[in-house]
């Protein structure tokens, strides 16, 4: 089962939910319609901006880049989930466990970026809106893009190679349905420090440097809007962060929540820990497509006609 040379197990045993393994056939609907819902819908919104001209603007296409991350984070979990509620198989071999560690993360740095990107397309279309094409070109988003796509990529790389590097002794049981850094690097017998200190610097340098951006960003959109004279003009202003205040709120809860009771709640089951980071990884792609079919104008317009277009 070992590599001789460097004692790293060929595979990982994944975990479901402990104690629930009787229940696995209730769980297979939920687990394949929420999958679904997320695959499709995030695709459907890819496919109505990309089909319509009018949603070739700066919201739209931040939109793009979020449905694009979400469908990424969907599929790196898809295969073990689906695997140990339908099959029981959870065997994971260890590169393939390392390459879903690298995309599950890159995915969530890049949605975490595109969110707080979101953020400031919101508040230049209010502070600035008579300038806001002019602000956010086509050629800056590319490039906001770009840099959110290597920055993901570029952050999470040296990782895969640290844990490859340590011996790990026989011990090959992870504690979730799918990898992640902070469970693989439970595991290693040799020095895991460097890994801890990098991954605690990826964390602050995202996810924390991203959420306390974002926070400022709705106050200076909230400043803004009160200095709008017209009841009606602030309205209108506020409208258009609707979608997004609630996508941010889809993504950063169920994070929070999860760091909480991993944190505080010691005594929790196991079972429930488990199935809050499945929430965690699996809600944000399953309501956000949601959200904006229902708030947005334009993209639920845009769905109609697609569906209109696909009948002829």
């Amino acid at each position: 089962m070992f590599n001789s040379s460097k004692f790293s197990p060929k595979y990982f045993l994944l975990t479901g939910l402990p104690g629930l393994e009787a229940l696995y056939p209730w769980f297979i609907f939920p687990f394949c319609s929420i999958y679904l819902v997320a695959l499709v819908g995030n695709s459907l919104v890819l496919a109505v901006i990309r089909e319509n001209t009018i949603l070739h603007q700066p919201m739209y296409l931040f939109l793009a880049m979020l449905a694009f991350a979400e469908l990424g984070a969907s599929v790196s979990t898809l295969p073990t989930v689906l695997g140990i509620f339908l099959f029981g198989a959870n065997e994971i071999c260890f590169e393939a466990c390392l390459l879903q560690m690298f995309s599950i993360h890159s995915f969530s740095i890049m949605e975490s970026g595109v969110l707080l990107a979101m953020s400031v397309d919101r508040f230049v279309a209010i502070y600035k809106p008579l300038r806001y094409t002019a602000i956010l070109t086509r050629s800056r988003i590319a490039a906001a893009g770009a840099t959110l796509g290597l920055k993901s990529v570029m952050l999470m790389f040296p990782l895969p190679l640290l844990l490859k590097r340590l011996p790990f002794c026989g011990h090959n049981v992870l504690s979730h349905s799918y990898c992640l850094h902070s469970d693989l690097i439970q595991l290693p017998c040799g020095d895991t420090r460097p890994n801890s200190i990098l991954g605690l610097c990826i964390v602050t340098s995202t996810f924390g440097l991203d959420s306390l951006f974002i926070v400022l960003s709705f106050v200076l959109i909230l400043y803004t809007v009160l200095g709008i004279i017209s009841g009606e003009g602030r309205r209108k202003a506020l409208n258009t962060c609707v979608s997004h205040i609630c996508a941010v709120l889809v993504y950063y809860v169920p994070m929070i929540s999860v760091a909480l009771v991993h944190r505080f709640v010691k005594h929790a089951a196991p079972a429930i820990r488990l199935l809050l980071a499945n929430v965690y990884l699996l809600v944000p792609p399953v309501l956000n497509p949601i959200i904006y079919s229902v708030k947005t104008k334009h993209i639920h317009q845009g769905l109609i006609q697609l569906f209109l277009l696909r009948k002829q």
